[in-house]
């Protein structure tokens, strides 16, 4: 006859079986294993919580010198839709324009050469020249400077002689042409320095 203390033994140690039998018969057939290997990576577990997981930094995208190109490409708009302004106004000058505002030294020189040329020959432009700039290059050391780029398109453009005629292109002028800018960062703002148009340089 047992004791009370081993029927009080052998009733936990069946309590005991009961309770991982049960626990047992709660996995599927197919999720036998997953249970037993939980139960023992559980056991296995670190008493320390696990330190977070560090963020990733998104990585840089923006162009840092995108203020600078959004201000150089405000100046030089500003000098070529003064241009075509003043083109279409028969001006000889760039006084009455707003070229001087946006435009200085060689590039204002070589914008009123070109008005005097075309009212001194009574041409007149009647059509649009489109034009699509990028800004290729910024330097910061002494005074700033950008270069810009541009690609010129005469297909909308028209030029009229003294008579009214449409002036025609030269058989060997491209319809896409390059033309360059130096714009330059003074006390005032950017300003266009330099104007080339070269016509013999298809884009």
């Amino acid at each position: 006859m047992m004791t009370p203390t081993a029927k009080a033994k052998n009733n936990l140690l069946r309590s005991r079986n009961r309770l991982i039998g049960a626990a047992l018969a709660g996995c599927s057939v197919f999720a036998l294993n997953a249970c037993i290997s939980d139960g023992d990576e559980n056991s296995k577990a670190p008493s320390t919580p696990s330190s977070p997981e560090k963020s990733v930094a998104p990585s840089m995208t923006s162009d840092p010198d995108a203020a600078a190109k959004k201000a150089i490409l405000t100046t030089y708009d500003g000098m070529w839709a003064a241009q075509m302004k003043a083109y279409k106004d028969r001006r000889t000058s760039a006084k009455g324009t707003d070229l001087p505002k946006f435009a200085a030294l060689n590039a204002l020189s070589t914008l009123e050469l070109d008005l005097r040329q075309m009212k001194d020959s009574g041409s007149r432009v009647v059509g649009t020249l489109g034009h699509a700039p990028k800004v290729t290059g910024i330097k910061s050391s002494g005074t700033p400077r950008a270069t810009v780029v541009d690609c010129l398109d005469l297909s909308a453009w028209k030029e009229t002689d003294s008579s009214g005629k449409v002036i025609p292109l030269p058989s060997n002028q491209p319809t896409r042409y390059q033309a360059t800018a130096t714009v330059e960062q003074w006390k005032t703002g950017w300003i266009v320095t330099e104007y080339t148009p070269n016509g013999e340089r298809s884009c």
